[in-house]
């Protein structure tokens, strides 16, 4: 069994799995912080942006290096945790040669679907008048600027996929329940486990008959909207494969929530707007909740919010349909009837407006000051690039960062000068060290495997030992680009009797409630799966004419050699070799048993537990003799 880790960002994992002749990618997450090394597109002509200098390459040629761990064609079947791990999809079933099966849950798939519209929507409405790809040289990176110089692997960045590609992609996920059993290929079973972190997120479990891995992504024990995170089922895992905990471990979410609410209030109280760079799904949830309950006390019932993406529409609606996936408390409105998430009501008082861009309608409804939700969380596409050109230059505005994805002062670096109030305030509600070194104590599973990155401190608090999984025996960690050969051997393999073969077989009783029998078959293997069948029996030879017949038997189907089983006791033994004439014995005790010295004879026997051996030179006579006298204690079988 063996791992191949295909990313080096933990949150945005994608691993290949090699187990029991199947190949399981599990997870493609796409890692976007490239996006930081370029400036922002904006949705109107920009006399800033414009009038920077461009960059001019001397030499044109491009060599354009190709690095492959895998053959990714090869793969069988995706599993999919949840929807921000699936953003690279369209890369993989598109351009490799993929021909196997996604599997997600419904809310993954849907939401998925969505903010890779979005994504689409953003790149393709602003078109560049040209592209380049010159720099992406090796020869000509080192003498760009940083931090383009001292980016890795440029050569493997790629442009935005396109809707058709998307839809190709998504074409090919096939919908799973929480704990649905799917075969594959008869070898292994995988099955979705509710995570606890998102809609429709989920952990495997893939297991053969007799070994059990366990993939953890992405999960939460707090207390939100989703399911409740399913931990039983991960009990007696062979291997535990742990990825996607919280890129925040310092940083609390409910004090997130609490100083995401007060310096919303204490900027809109003085007269400014508030902008939230967030995706169209996820966290933003909880932050309309969050206000739902904050807007009266803090008297902020007049002030409009507003949520602007492709797919906004879509993103609120989605979220008050899958009540299935919903914890228990949001699936028990839904039958009163009532809607699960209170936003709701708040765009049914008109607290709340969507629109899917700045342009349309919200150009003409839009009043100040207001809180406005809006994408991309880069700050380098999407609305949000006007908004920061349209309210940068006044200290009264506040923007507050809630996406643990993106450096917030990269972010904000093109931007600068920049007179508006910044605020971080990350919500990530992963499982942190503390709970997942807790986890791991009552699932026990016997490895555990995990990035790097979580086997030691952060680089910025070396002295934080809690900030790192510290477990017997220690995890084993992987990079990007490794490959590791996980730590237990498959040793067993279910094979199925046909009845009838079942019926001809005599067990004999070897010790109480053990019984042993022989068995001659023909071994059938088809699809993984594995049967003894009969010993067909040869058909007989016909006579041949122009010579003298003569009658041949066909052979008779060799009987099985007698298995033998039981304990040669050492002082019945020698009693036994007394009567046999045999006198001069010296006996050795070893660590496996004893050795008999037979002085006169000039022969060694070796009784051990798992087998005897008889030391006999040129005197077959005494050998067979010996042989007999130690088989009158042993049971034939």
């Amino acid at each position: 069994m063996k791992l191949y880790c295909l990313s080096g960002h933990p949150t945005l994992p994608c691993n290949v799995l090699k187990f029991k002749s199947t190949t399981i990618m599990l997870d493609c997450g796409l890692d976007t912080t490239s996006v930081l090394n370029f400036l922002p597109l904006p949705l109107v002509h920009s006399p800033r942006l414009s009038k920077l200098p461009g960059w001019v390459s001397k030499d044109g040629t491009v060599n354009l290096e190709k690095k492959e761990l895998l053959d990714l064609s090869t793969i069988d079947v995706i599993l999919i945790s949840n929807y921000h791990c699936m953003m690279a999809l369209p890369y993989i079933t598109e351009h490799t040669g993929f021909t196997g099966t996604v599997y997600a849950t419904e809310p993954t798939l849907q939401i998925g679907r969505l903010l890779m519209e979005e994504l689409v929507n953003f790149m393709e409405r602003v078109p560049k008048a040209q592209s380049a790809t010159c720099w992406k040289n090796k020869e000509i990176q080192r003498m760009l600027p940083g931090p383009l110089k001292d980016a890795v692997e440029v050569w493997t960045w790629k442009r935005c996929y396109s809707m058709q590609e998307v839809n190709s992609a998504l074409s090919k996920v096939q919908l799973v329940g929480y704990s649905q059993k799917v075969e594959l290929f008869g070898a292994v079973q995988v099955s979705p486990l509710s995570s606890g972190y998102s809609l429709g997120s989920s952990n495997w479990i893939i297991q053969s008959h007799h070994e059990k891995v366990a993939y953890v992504s992405g999960s939460s024990l707090l207390t939100t909207h989703p399911q409740p995170m399913d931990q039983s089922s991960l009990k007696n895992s062979d291997v535990l494969i742990l990825t996607g905990l919280t890129q925040m471990p310092t940083a609390n979410p409910d004090g997130m929530l609490g100083d995401f609410c007060s310096n919303l209030a204490m900027t809109i109280r003085a007269g400014g707007n508030v902008l939230v760079p967030c995706y169209s799904s996820g966290v933003i949830y909880d932050l309309l909740e969050c206000l739902y309950q904050f807007i009266e006390s803090a008297s902020l019932g007049t002030t409009p919010f507003y949520f602007i993406s492709p797919v906004a529409n879509s993103s609120l609606e989605f979220s008050q349909i899958f009540a299935e996936w919903l914890c228990h408390n949001k699936q028990s409105k839904v039958y009163l009837p009532e809607p699960p998430f209170p936003h709701a009501e708040l765009i049914q008082t008109n607290k709340l407006k969507h629109y899917p861009s700045i342009h349309g309608d919200f150009s003409s409804e839009f009043r100040q000051p207001c809180v406005v939700f809006t994408g991309h969380p880069s700050l380098r596409f999407g609305d949000v690039v006007h908004f920061m050109e349209l309210w940068g230059k006044s200290s009264l505005n506040t923007i507050i960062f809630t996406e643990p994805d993106f450096s917030y002062l990269d972010a904000l670096a093109p931007y600068q000068p920049l007179a508006m109030k910044c605020v971080y305030c990350p919500i990530d509600t992963r499982l942190n060290f503390h709970q997942v070194s807790k986890l791991l104590k009552e699932v026990q599973p016997l490895h555990v495997v995990c990035p790097e990155q979580y086997t030691q401190p952060p680089p910025s608090q070396s002295h934080r030992s809690d900030l790192m999984l510290e477990l017997q025996p220690p995890p084993m960690p992987y990079r990007r680009c490794s490959v590791l050969s996980l730590p237990f051997r498959r040793r067993y393999e279910r094979i199925h009797l046909l009845p009838e073969l079942a019926n001809s077989l005599v067990p004999s009783e070897i010790k109480p409630g053990i019984s042993v029998a022989t068995v001659s078959a023909v071994l059938h293997s088809k699809d993984n799966k594995h049967t003894l069948q009969s010993v067909p029996k040869p058909p007989p030879v016909p006579p041949t004419k122009k010579r003298k017949r003569v009658i041949e038997e066909p052979p008779e189907v060799l009987a099985p050699k007698p298995l033998l089983s039981g304990a040669v006791p050492l002082e019945a033994f020698l009693a036994t070799l007394h009567k046999h004439g045999i006198t001069e014995v010296k006996v050795e005790e070893t660590a496996d048993g004893h050795i008999l010295h037979l002085q006169a004879e000039d022969t060694l026997i070796q009784l051990e537990e798992d087998g005897t051996h008889i030391v006999c030179d040129n005197n077959e006579p005494l050998r067979t003799t010996l042989r007999d006298l130690v088989l009158r204690f042993l049971q034939k079988l």
